[in-house]
């Protein structure tokens, strides 16, 4: 083993890990490094930076199902938030924003982490370690070996096993109508803790955004941009028509894709979608005569996607025709 990969080896085989008499120590820290190197090995984290993401937290849970037998609570923000006590592990904060900590020093909440959080930086030198296949693995099995030898067995299996909160929270976004969807969120709001159920929603808002986009196949459904990237990005966004702190409804029938700027504008209420389906844009704007200009798309209708229960839903579009479209 060459001199690198000890020192990294030795970091990760003596993480501080919080002990509970009855509960014994903490799995969430090597429960939180295997995900993210499930996400290196699946080129969905391509950095140094890992940021607090849906496909992260997905990893997290699934991983944690597969290897903890213990009645720990599978909290995510707790292990990205004192992983900084690792050498290898660093915070950045957001512009303006400082860490707010409890008593205990321990950050306050999922929402507090995600607020002040822009990302955490690893160690280049372990990136680069775990972008290769070969020490990549090395460094898995001996997470595996050290902290989960009873129930290492299980983690084989994760890479042919459909993850079942996801497949779980894609069907309801697909098939679900608004009531019964919304029937879902309030149930999970009297089982969950707080902390739980803002990583549910985070979650959920997460698949939102990576289905509207898919149905709608990636393009814009006023201008029909689209552009694709091998990186794994995306360049039209999911827009909620009613909002979901207002709606509860992350259904696909209350969702659009759009281009940034037509998805600011259509926030905005400069442009609406009618009934029809029909782009009007607001009277209120006064714009330049450009291939940027809102007012080409005036009396266009929309791309609409394959499944017409998928449609935007006709009273989405009438609420933000009455609540937010600027006359």
């Amino acid at each position: 083993m060459d001199e690198l990969l000890h020192k990294y080896v030795n970091s990760l085989t003596k993480l501080n890990r919080g002990f509970n008499k009855d509960l014994g120590k903490a799995p969430h820290k090597p429960i939180l490094l295997l995900s993210i190197i499930q996400l290196i090995n699946n080129k969905e984290i391509n950095s140094n930076r890992i940021f607090i993401t849906s496909e992260l937290l997905l990893a997290y849970r699934n991983t944690w199902e597969f290897l903890v037998n213990s009645a720990h609570i599978p909290n995510f923000a707790l292990p990205f938030f004192h992983m900084r006590s690792e050498p290898f592990w660093c915070l950045i904060t957001k512009p303006g924003m400082e860490l707010i900590v409890n008593k205990s020093k321990s950050i306050k909440s999922f929402k507090s982490l995600k607020d002040s959080i822009a990302f955490a930086e690893i160690d280049k030198n372990l990136y680069s370690l775990l972008s290769e296949n070969s020490t990549r693995g090395i460094i898995q099995e001996i997470i595996l070996q050290t902290y989960f030898p009873s129930t290492k067995s299980n983690y084989s299996t994760i890479s042919y096993t459909v993850n079942k909160l996801e497949l779980k929270i894609e069907n309801e976004i697909l098939n679900e109508d608004r009531a019964e969807y919304q029937s879902h969120i309030k149930a999970l709001r009297t089982t969950m803790d707080n902390d739980e159920f803002e990583e549910e929603l985070f979650i959920r808002g997460g698949l939102f955004k990576k289905t509207i986009p898919k149905i709608y196949k990636n393009s814009c459904c006023i201008s029909e941009m689209r552009i694709e990237s091998s990186k794994n990005m995306q360049m039209v966004d999911a827009c909620h028509i009613i909002p979901f702190s207002i709606s509860n409804d992350d259904t696909i029938p209350n969702g659009i894709s759009l281009s940034p700027n037509l998805h600011r504008a259509f926030d905005r209420g400069l442009i609406t979608i009618n009934q029809d389906y029909i782009v009007r844009i607001s009277p209120t704007i006064n714009e330049n005569d450009s291939v940027f200009s809102l007012s080409q798309f005036n009396g266009k209708k929309i791309i609409l996607p394959e499944k017409t229960n998928w449609y935007p839903s006709p009273e989405s579009l009438q609420w933000h025709n009455k609540e937010v479209y600027c006359l």
